[in-house]
């Protein structure tokens, strides 16, 4: 067998035209593959999703609302996750978060503490004794979700959140806006929001403020409470313990060393109003009265005075600088081609009202026309992520080649012979490419190009250099010291060498498989198989025909 393949590798080598289709064939190969990134046949993402045993519904619904509208939808929720087999239990939180873990940290779920907000913690049946991983679990149950309870109260929000694959970040898109203005901070990201909204692949989009919404402030009339016999603190005092309750007394216990406070409260059913009018509350506080000095019952009503007003909302800021969030979550998708397309969208639709310029890489600078105000839009989340990830990693991959070159040129005293070994190393990302492909084709969802692959590319530099030095190596020997002519050397040293180098590859190859079918580090399985795979080709077949290109006997001396 590699005597057949010592004769046709030399028979090549003897031949012009099979040289040239070599080399023209690999460059065609090269292209096609690198082309398939920009093209979107493989798709370049931080990590993949990650298979987990639970995963939390953040709810939020409008501002104002109330406790029982939070507990209807919830309830709404639960019904649905319920249906599923897969789902062992769950524990719901209204109006506050759930138990503090790492993605709950990250997106502040510990701030929560109003009506309006709830979470739902969701825990599955191990991933090993089920088919469907969390992550398109929750790609398939979110719609259902949005569909059947978002209906309840308009304008409710709902985010899925798992625990994070890889470095935890507030969302996969994270749009940060700048500005000095709290007014127009809102107003642009109120549009950024809408532009999120209308992007294929973009959901749980969610703007981090505070709503602005009305409500009542029942104000007292302390003239009115003085006549009446009565005082400011009896008034607050009945009034909290209507709508509140309070602690009224403790008892004694023979078993807690601490007393046991006694919480005074009215049931839920007299506290709920009928709607959200200023003649609900009233009816509501036409029923308190309370009893002066001279014994006489006095309507609450009768002491003070509701007001509308407009909430105040909480001011947000980063680095002492005022700011608002918008964030979205990608469904499916790598998170970077949904934000260049809203980004493209936003550089041509906000020129109505502002005047944009680019800044860095990807953040955009825009400047209100009528007023001149500056606002700044700087994009982070798993994008920012990916972006440092791939850059530092591409000068990781730099470093290794121009390390590796130096090496060569010191040991071969050959700028040539590195060129050739450097080459023959960086072929190995034709195979990188096209296995993500391949896998992309049998996978039942998308086969991104992650963080992982690159490390892989770059592990494989090692190995394919080396098998490009032994060919040089046994090829100096057999030509300066049994005189073999030079092409009879490059085919004999190809087929002498070419047992180790398949068997080190098939070791490889087996050793990764294992890696392969893992969510976070099937990319780097992947890259090792294929890219071993091209290496392999590429130093049997390619870097002999380069050799013949040069006069070796001259290099090697």
């Amino acid at each position: 067998m590699l005597k057949k393949f010592e004769n046709a590798l030399y028979k090549a080598l003897e031949s012009k035209i099979k040289k040239r289709l070599i080399l023209l064939g690999t460059l065609a190969a090269f292209v096609l593959s690198v082309m398939m990134i920009p093209t979107e046949l493989v798709l370049a993402k931080m990590l993949p999703g990650k298979n987990n045993d639970t995963f939390s519904i953040y709810l939020t619904l409008p501002g104002g609302s109330s406790i029982h509208q939070t507990q209807e939808v919830s309830e709404c929720v639960v019904g649905l996750l319920q249906q599923e087999k897969e789902s062992l239990d769950m524990e719901v939180f209204l109006g506050m978060g759930g138990p503090l873990d790492l993605a709950g940290l990250v997106k502040g779920s510990h701030f929560k503490n109003s009506e309006n907000v709830a979470e739902i913690v969701v825990n599955l049946s191990k991933k090993h004794h089920r088919e469907e991983p969390s992550y398109m679990m929750v790609q398939r149950i979110r719609p259902l979700v949005e569909k059947s309870c978002s209906q309840l109260y308009a304008g409710t929000q709902f985010s899925f959140v798992e625990p994070a694959a890889g470095p935890p970040v507030l969302a996969a898109v994270v749009a940060e806006i700048y500005g000095d203005d709290a007014k127009g901070i809102r107003h642009l990201a109120g549009r950024v929001e809408q532009v999120f909204k209308n992007t294929p692949g973009l959901v749980d989009v969610d703007v981090i403020q505070d709503d602005i919404y009305e409500k009542f402030e029942i104000r007292v009339d302390s003239v009115k409470i003085a006549r009446s016999g009565l005082d400011v603190k009896q008034l607050n005092d009945s009034v909290y313990l209507a709508f509140e309750g309070m602690q009224i007394s403790v008892k004694n216990s023979p078993v807690y060393d601490d007393q046991i406070p006694i919480y005074l409260s009215l049931s839920p059913q007299t506290k709920r109003l009928t709607s959200k009018s200023k003649e609900a509350i009233e009816a509501k506080l036409a029923g308190l009265k309370l009893m002066n000095s001279l014994g006489q019952m006095v309507p609450v009503t009768e002491l003070v005075s509701l007001v509308s007003v407009r909430s105040n909302p909480m001011i947000v800021s980063k680095n002492l600088r005022q700011m608002s969030s918008v964030v979205a979550e990608t469904d499916t998708v790598s998170q970077v081609y949904p934000l260049m397309d809203a980004r493209t969208v936003i550089i041509q639709n906000f020129a109505d009202e502002y005047e944009i310029e680019k800044t860095g890489l990807f953040n955009l600078s825009l400047s209100e026309k009528k007023t001149g105000k500056i606002y700044k839009l700087i994009w982070d989340g798993e994008m920012e992520v990916t972006l440092d990830t791939f850059v530092e990693l591409g000068a990781a991959f730099i470093a290794a080649l121009v390390l590796i070159f130096l090496l060569m040129v010191v040991y071969y005293k050959s700028f040539k012979l590195s060129a050739i070994v450097l080459l023959g190393s960086f072929l190995s990302i034709i195979g990188v490419i096209l296995g993500h492909f391949i896998m992309d084709l049998f996978s039942a969802d998308t086969f991104f190009l992650t963080a992982t692959s690159l490390v892989g590319f770059i592990a494989l530099i090692g190995i394919s250099s080396r098998n490009s030095l032994l060919l040089l190596d046994f090829t100096k020997s057999l030509i300066l010291q049994k005189k073999m002519p030079q092409r009879e050397a490059i085919a004999y040293a190809t087929a002498t060498r070419a047992k180790p180098i398949l068997l080190t590859a098939a070791a490889i190859i087996l050793a990764s498989t294992l890696l392969a079918s893992d969510a976070v580090f099937g990319g780097l399985g992947v890259a090792l198989i294929f890219g071993t795979i091209s290496a392999v080709i590429a130093s049997l077949v390619v870097v002999p025909v380069l050799m013949d290109a040069l006069v070796l006997k001259e290099e090697f001396s």
